[in-house]
């Protein structure tokens, strides 16, 4: 048998690491604790709307809305909001502020799927002491084509995160 040839090595290697990838993603939300403190990444418009229903599932719990696009206010007395932050590296930053400035030991993240395990690999590097709990929101309602797009953008940046290009 003759040697395979090293673009299609490539290309098995990336398809297989992108199976990895997705097979990796959790797809449910963790179990909440009444008292959490909530941190949603801005983004896609499934992520806030998701975020305050997870609030408001909580009787002591707090949401932080981290990112550039985070200018509404939802009429919650427990919502604070960061938008100077306009990358995920970026996010991950004004997170640990806040739980360095709140001294919180545990916290949720909301996101969305696709964009969960970037989000998760940055934070943790960036917090390695904290509790960080994964509640993906779902890209449900969107065509299998878009889906498939975000999933091999995010496959991307994820990789190019792992190399140390942390603002892709």
């Amino acid at each position: 048998m003759k040697y395979i040839p090293l673009s299609l090595l490539l290309i098995i290697l990336f398809v297989f690491g992108g199976i990895m990838f997705k097979s990796m993603t959790p797809l449910r939300c963790e179990t909440l604790n009444q008292n959490d403190n909530i941190f949603v990444l801005t983004g896609d418009a499934r992520r806030i709307p998701y975020a305050i229903k997870k609030l408001d599932s909580l009787r002591y719990g707090n949401l932080y809305i981290i990112g550039a696009g985070a200018t509404v206010v939802p009429n919650h007395v427990h919502v604070n909001i960061e938008s100077a932050s306009k990358s995920t590296y970026q996010n991950a930053l004004a997170i640990r502020k806040i739980v360095n400035e709140k001294n919180l030991n545990r916290i949720v993240i909301v996101t969305t799927e696709d964009h969960m395990n970037r989000a998760m690999y940055l934070l943790r590097t960036t917090l390695p002491e904290t509790d960080i709990i994964a509640c993906p929101a779902s890209l449900n309602g969107m065509s299998a084509p878009q889906r498939l797009k975000r999933w091999a953008i995010e496959y991307i940046k994820y990789i190019a995160t792992l190399f140390g290009i942390k603002e892709s």
